[in-house]
């Protein structure tokens, strides 16, 4: 075990701290300065004299307590390694520790009490990003903390993890983003000691969705530029139809080099996400929203990183026309084409009545077992003059209420399905209010019908 003194440090009128004279160091030296103490490390056989912030930057322990070895500073408590001349550590599951510049003066031994790491939020942005890297909630943790005391705005953090997800999984969007995102939904309204939690919660799980993923590859967008929006939109549901995720992808960004507009952008993931009925369960339809949230909470001009890791999921989710609950015993999908047919003359009627209000009737329609009868009611309410965005809030109204009346009686995946009916319907409404289309009613109806899917789940009803 090595020597060590502590002693009561002296200040220079130039800021140094004082050690000691040379010739007198024990093997370590304890000193005030820094944030947590310094320790000074003589290097036994050498005149080497290295200074390291005394708290290891893992759990806190005391570095004066570790062992020095060939250069290299082990900490005791969880064996995490230094190089002690630069402080850069071994272990990702630690940090390097903050080091100090020694300054001998007459044999007398001086050490500046400031930091060689001068730029504490650019390193906390590093080491952020190393901990999403390597999966490692704690440096993930630490570095959220020191970002968020430095002041750094909320959105600089979510961009780190929002980036990142995009960009180191090939698979695309998962739910780590989508929580990521509704964790700064929230932050506004948490207080400021809860807040570090929810960015915590947010960037571990893009971090496991992450782990052990292949990075991706972003393309390129078209050479020729000038292309009409209604064309790269007819072409980006093409490719969609037949599950060509580059070609949409390129599409996608030659859309967002030509800077067409959110909502323009928004309306082409959707169009093509409802082409088909509740893709995934009602995912994918949820995280096109998100995405589109997420660019709201860190700046549209992201659109690049983050808009094409949807089109794989789009690409490759599995459609509910394919399902037999959506064609036995009552073929849901065939139910729906006539309306889909002439939706937008359907279209063209909606929202032409502003004092259109939402009858009781109409939820408790949706709430029934007559899925002809839902239909009907959605596309008069809509031949009325209804607002598209009023209609799309009923139905989550009654996709709340599935939730309200689910029965613990029922298996946890059953609560699954009501969940992601709720939020497949949320997604919809809330990208009704960001860019309505004829296209997008299409989920108001699809939400609907899955509504009426999940009655089941409320028999018994909870009260």
């Amino acid at each position: 075990m090595a020597t060590t003194t502590s002693r009561r440090s002296e200040t220079t009128e130039d800021g140094l701290v004082h050690v000691g004279p040379r010739d007198q160091l024990e093997q370590v030296t304890v000193v005030s300065g820094g944030r947590h103490g310094i320790a000074v490390f003589a290097l036994e056989g050498s005149d080497e004299i290295h200074a390291v912030d005394n708290r290891c930057p893992h759990m806190g322990f005391p570095l004066h307590r570790g062992t020095v070895c060939d250069g290299i500073l082990t900490c005791h408590w969880h064996n995490a390694r230094f190089d002690l001349a630069s402080g850069g550590t071994f272990d990702q599951f630690a940090d390097d520790v903050p080091t100090y510049d020694v300054i001998i003066r007459d044999n007398e031994v001086y050490v500046d009490p400031r930091s060689r790491q001068h730029d504490r939020v650019e390193h906390a942005r590093m080491r952020l990003r190393d901990g999403l890297e390597q999966s490692i909630g704690l440096v993930v943790a630490k570095n959220v903390l020191a970002l968020l005391d430095a002041g750094v705005p909320a959105g600089d953090i979510l961009e780190i993890g929002g980036a990142f997800g995009a960009s180191y999984r090939k698979s695309g969007w998962r739910s780590g983003l989508t929580i990521l995102t509704a964790m700064g939904n929230v932050l506004p309204a948490l207080a400021p000691e809860d807040r570090m939690l929810a960015h915590y919660h947010g960037l571990v799980t893009v971090a496991r969705d992450s782990a052990g993923q292949p990075r991706r590859h972003f393309l390129d967008a078209l050479p020729d530029q000038g292309i009409p929006l209604d064309r790269l939109k007819v072409w980006f549901r093409q490719f969609i139809e037949v599950r060509d995720s580059d070609g949409a992808e390129r599409v996608l960004l030659t859309a967002i080099q030509q800077q067409v507009s959110p909502a323009d952008l928004a309306d082409m993931l959707a169009s093509a996400t409802t082409d088909h009925a509740f893709l995934d369960g009602g995912h994918t339809l949820d995280f096109v929203n998100k995405a589109c949230e997420l660019l709201d909470l860190i700046g549209w001009r992201h659109a690049a990183t983050i808009l094409p890791s949807v089109t794989p999921v789009i690409a490759s989710s599995t459609r509910s026309e394919e399902l037999n609950s959506w064609r036995r015993p009552i073929d849901l999908i065939a139910l729906l084409e006539p309306v889909f047919e002439r939706l937008d003359d359907v279209f063209g009627q909606a929202g032409t009545n502003a004092d259109w209000r939402v009858p009781e009737d109409l939820i408790a329609t949706m709430l029934g077992d007559d899925p002809e009868a839902i239909v009907e009611a959605l596309t008069g309410a809509l031949e009325l003059g209804a607002s598209p965005t009023l209609v799309s809030q009923a139905v989550v109204y009654a996709a709340v209420l599935r939730v309200t009346h689910f029965h613990t009686s029922n298996e946890f995946s059953d609560w699954i399905t009501v969940l992601h009916t709720f939020t497949y319907t949320n997604a919809t409404h809330r990208l009704m209010r960001r860019a309505p289309s004829a296209e997008l009613v299409r989920a108001v109806y699809h939400g609907a019908i899955r509504v009426y899917l999940d009655r089941f789940l409320n028999m018994p009803a909870a009260r």
